[in-house]
């Protein structure tokens, strides 16, 4: 599977239809300890670039942004009662929503991880 990943330091990760979608290690560390993650419920449809989750650290709350369009199909209940999983491992167990994509085309716009590591 490969990894996308957006300006706003967002990644999503597509398995068929269905992708998961977090932030990025980059993102957690400029953050800093996360105390709340939320996303929105499932069956809330979103366009590329609308708030899909809401992160609180001890620094500030951020909006996560949907990378593509697509309906919101769970959230990672872990994150619940350890928001902290974000920071230990962003890109992995710390993953915040799943979605159903649109339009597997709209990730012809986003970054590849070479890109992004220039940013």
């Amino acid at each position: 599977m490969t990894t996308y990943y957006t300006k706003s330091h967002e990644w999503i990760r597509l398995d068929g239809e269905e992708a998961t979608v977090g932030i990025t290690a980059h993102a957690s560390e400029e953050l800093g300890e996360l105390v709340f993650v939320e996303a929105k419920d499932e069956g809330t449809e979103v366009a590329a670039g609308d708030t899909a989750a809401v992160v609180e650290s001890v620094k500030a709350a951020s909006d996560i942004y949907a990378p593509v369009a697509g309906t919101l199909s769970g959230f990672n209940t872990k994150l619940s009662d350890e928001p902290t999983l974000v920071g230990s491992d962003a890109e992995g167990e710390g993953w915040i929503y799943k979605m159903t994509v649109s339009n597997p085309d709209d990730l012809k716009g986003l970054l590849t991880a070479e890109q992004y590591k220039s940013l």
